[in-house]
């Protein structure tokens, strides 16, 4: 079943941010993943907007986004984004 992860982030340091996004797209398909959406000013339809970048990708499957998420190569560019972010992440199966 699609697994959707869900970013919303603050960036504080885009310097820093971009080493992330430098190396993001190639590790994220590497591990079969998809960029579904990023916007840094989503339309807001309720509430109160915050700000945050939205991000959304999406994986085959639970295991293939957590081993996306806990991979060697993940890792040694997320460092650059939770030095230079704040952020919460979330992770939804789709419908079948």
């Amino acid at each position: 079943m699609t697994v959707y992860i869900v970013g919303h982030l603050a960036i504080r340091d885009r310097e820093r941010y971009a080493q992330y996004e430098a190396g993001f797209m190639p590790v994220l398909q590497q591990y079969g993943g998809r960029l579904v959406a990023v916007n840094d000013a989503p339309a807001v339809l309720e509430g109160v907007a915050d700000g945050r970048r939205l991000v959304i990708l999406s994986f085959e499957d639970q295991a293939a986004a957590l081993t996306w998420v806990r991979s060697p190569e993940y890792r040694a560019i997320a460092k650059h984004r939770h030095a230079a972010s704040e952020a919460f992440i979330l992770m939804t199966e789709g419908f079948a």
